[in-house]
């Protein structure tokens, strides 16, 4: 897998052992164009796999980023993956592994950008909308991205989010909810 945008595009990464469904290089180029200017903004990437999107994040310069992710068996590649953002641009991810749903309702932080990339045979994406607006996890302006199979289509209104755009990427499908 490869960075595709920013200080590290290029650069390639690990793929960790167990299951992984890694975010397609033109999904990923394509939701980072839509979110824009990075700078500043603070990034959670749940159920991360191999720590791309979290990469890709302080990539195009995101400052608190944070990554969680619960499969033991990736916690290696995904520590050796993270090392890259430390090392050239001298910003670290902050990792947390554990079950994504037990950190959402535990976190005290608030993001400006959260992206959610369950696997597909995962039945609660509607919960984790409902927690992240409940527990009130995104700042003011922020954005929720939460990528789903098509056949299972989101509500428009989960909580005090609402859909505010979505793209499709073949039988996938990203949606972005943002404060009502």
């Amino acid at each position: 897998m490869r960075i595709t945008g920013g200080q590290l595009k290029g650069r390639t990464i690990k793929c960790p052992n167990g299951v992984i469904r890694p975010a397609m290089d033109k999904m990923r180029e394509s939701f980072f164009s839509i979110l824009g200017d990075l700078d500043g903004k603070s990034f959670l990437d749940t159920f991360s796999g191999s720590g791309t999107i979290a990469i890709e994040a302080v990539s195009r310069g995101a400052e608190k980023v944070t990554l969680c992710e619960k499969d033991k068996i990736k916690i290696k590649t995904v520590l050796d993956n993270v090392k890259i953002t430390e090392q050239i641009m001298g910003k670290k991810i902050t990792c947390k592994f554990q079950p994504v749903e037990l950190f959402l309702k535990r976190t005290k932080e608030h993001y400006d950008i959260i992206f959610c990339d369950p696997p597909f045979p995962y039945m609660f994406h509607e919960d984790l909308i409902k927690t992240i607006s409940d527990r009130n996890l995104l700042n003011s302006n922020g954005i929720v991205l939460i990528h789903h199979p098509s056949e299972k289509p989101m509500k428009n209104k989960i909580g005090n989010l609402i859909i505010t755009d979505e793209k499709v990427y073949g039988r996938s499908i990203l949606n972005f909810y943002k404060n009502a």
